[in-house]
């Protein structure tokens, strides 16, 4: 695995790196508020921004009272949209005087154990990775039988060698120029295998941290069969884009 590019820059003196918290969020009113109280609390954090993704809830108000800066979709633009407008708002509060927030995005709905998130910051902010990938415990609940996780697994491992246990985790911490590199982002639920896949192809170094985090799963009924069908089908689109891309890289 190569070294990551940013290293020395991250380990030079100068102010204290900071970090952005980035959630996006759609009709999440009822855990919005606890998810961010718990984030406000991880160290090094001073911005917590969620981006309301066209709810039909209160969610911006929830979040907003709770001391979040909110921005919102007035339509669903998807995941994907949400967290490039989340980067896009953190880089103009960015201070010009002090180096580029950490992106830390993390989902709605983890409540109280949001804090549980920070152990993805410090491989980022010491320089020994450039994206962290939170490993979460068996959630309660969860139907899914590991179908499509084994698609985006083995996906990664097939065209960058490397193999993580949770391709599909969506609390990661990365730096700014790392956010920039997996831009535009896969669409749908593709959106995090495609970031992996640009990473680590273009020299970026990726670690995953255990993280004790709970969340609402997807569970066996038919709503939870139908959100897995979709799944498979945005992690399959973002994994052939990726190898078209470099079948069409070799031949130009």
């Amino acid at each position: 695995m190569p070294t990551s590019r940013r290293a020395d820059d991250r380990r030079s003196t100068g102010p204290r790196q900071r970090v952005a918290v980035v959630i996006p969020a759609k009709n999440e009113s009822r855990r919005i508020a606890a998810t961010v109280r718990s984030a406000r609390s991880i160290p090094n954090v001073d911005l917590v921004l969620v981006v309301d993704d066209g709810s039909e809830d209160a969610t911006q108000h929830v979040a907003r009272d709770a001391g979040a800066v909110v921005v919102r979709h007035s339509h669903n633009r998807g995941k994907a949209s949400a967290m490039e407008t989340g980067a896009a708002v953190v880089a103009m509060r960015d201070a010009p005087d002090r180096p580029p927030r950490l992106l830390l995005f993390i989902d709605g709905d983890l409540g109280e154990t949001a804090v549980n998130t920070a152990p993805l910051v410090p491989p980022v902010l010491d320089g020994t990775a450039d994206l962290s990938i939170a490993v979460l415990p068996p959630q309660p609940g969860a139907g899914g039988r590991g179908i499509v996780v084994g698609l985006a697994r083995r996906s990664i491992q097939s065209m960058t060698g490397w193999t993580p246990t949770q391709p599909l985790s969506g609390m990661r911490c990365l730096t700014r120029e790392a956010f920039e590199a997996a831009t535009p982002l896969a669409r749908g639920w593709g959106v995090e295998t495609g970031m992996t896949i640009d990473l680590l192809t273009k020299g970026f170094v990726a670690v995953e941290v255990p993280c004790d985090l709970q969340h609402r799963p997807s569970g066996s009924d038919f709503r939870g069969q139908m959100h897995r069908a979709a799944q498979y089908r945005d992690v399959m689109l973002a994994v052939n884009a990726r190898r078209v891309r470099k079948v069409l890289g070799r031949e130009g």
